[in-house]
């Protein structure tokens, strides 16, 4: 059972967040991108720990650029980046509406992207951390294009509130990780869309495939769905390309269920090559993905005997 929460110190800390948000709100965009910068800075010094994962994980990722010296420049470049999409996210809806979304988002293969939204069968469109994963569900939401987000509920109720309220500003649906299969299953049987982050760590009773030549833990229920109610999947990511707020689709693959049908390996099958396809996307541009996550966290049992 976990600590219990303290609904004071919640608040509080909800509070400072609202405080941030107001003071990158009166700045013009590009203050708050010369102030991010700075905190980027900050954050690359301070933050050991996860500077460490990062140059870890990128050593395993490209272990050819990356033999033994950690990749200063290209980790700074990550912090500068996240911090940047905080300041994208609050400007957001100041900057992105239906008459202006052409300046912000080049949809790459928008025909074929448009033909699956508006096709009579479900889809999953599954992406991951990387560049900013929050503009496609806010502009298709924006354009009209009903989806549902699958998103895991921050600690925090106040800050989860407050987070909820941005996501579904323009008529985008969120459903929680835990607690809202049912509701998922629900919108795929009646044709919906459906988008998930799908390169999350699943611990060790997750199924195992390659990202990056090295076994990660992946959740088993995208290719779940998307066998038992037929979904064709889309993996994309939204990688940004310049600024000011400048962002372009990248589409890795089209996957059909119908492709695995009578394999017994199905389910294994297509997360790996969702999985390969996504880190496809990330190899577009590495210091766009959220390298600061323990992505091989877990390690199949039998790699860690060999190991002992």
């Amino acid at each position: 059972m976990g600590k219990k929460r303290s609904r004071l110190a919640d608040y509080m800390v909800y509070l400072i967040v609202r405080f941030v948000v107001c003071i990158i709100q009166s700045l013009s965009y590009e203050a708050a991108c010369k102030m991010a910068r700075g905190l980027a800075w900050l954050a690359y010094r301070v933050d050991e720990r996860h500077r460490l994962v990062a140059a870890a994980n990128l050593r395993q990722a490209f272990p050819e650029r990356y033999s033994a010296e950690a990749p200063t420049e290209v980790i700074q470049a990550i912090y500068n980046h996240f911090c940047n999409l905080m300041i994208e996210i609050v400007h957001l809806p100041r900057r992105l509406h239906p008459t202006t979304w052409r300046r912000h988002l080049d949809l790459q293969n928008g025909r074929h992207f448009v033909e699956a939204l508006l096709s009579d069968r479900p889809l999953l469109l599954v992406t991951g951390h990387f560049g900013n994963w929050e503009v496609g569900g806010y502009t298709l939401a924006l354009l009209g294009f009903k989806t549902h987000a699958i998103a895991r509920p921050l600690d925090n109720p106040y800050c989860d509130d407050f987070l909820r309220r941005f996501r579904e500003r323009t008529g985008q649906g969120i459903l929680a990780k835990k607690g809202d299969f049912d509701q998922m299953q629900e919108i795929l049987a009646k044709g919906g869309v459906v988008a998930t982050l799908a390169d999350q760590d699943a611990g060790q009773r997750g199924l195992f495939v390659n990202f990056f030549g090295k076994p990660a833990s992946t959740h088993k229920a995208v290719a779940l769905l998307a066998l038992e109610y037929k979904v064709p999947m889309l993996v994309m990511g939204v990688r940004k390309v310049g600024e000011p707020m400048r962002f372009q689709t990248v589409f890795a693959d089209s996957i059909l269920p119908e492709d695995y049908e009578g394999r017994s390996d199905a389910v294994k099958a297509i997360t790996q090559r969702y999985t390969a396809a996504l880190e496809q996307v990330v190899r577009s541009a590495p210091e766009q993905y959220f390298w600061l996550h323990r992505r091989w966290k877990h390690q199949p049992a039998k790699s860690r005997k060999q190991a002992a």
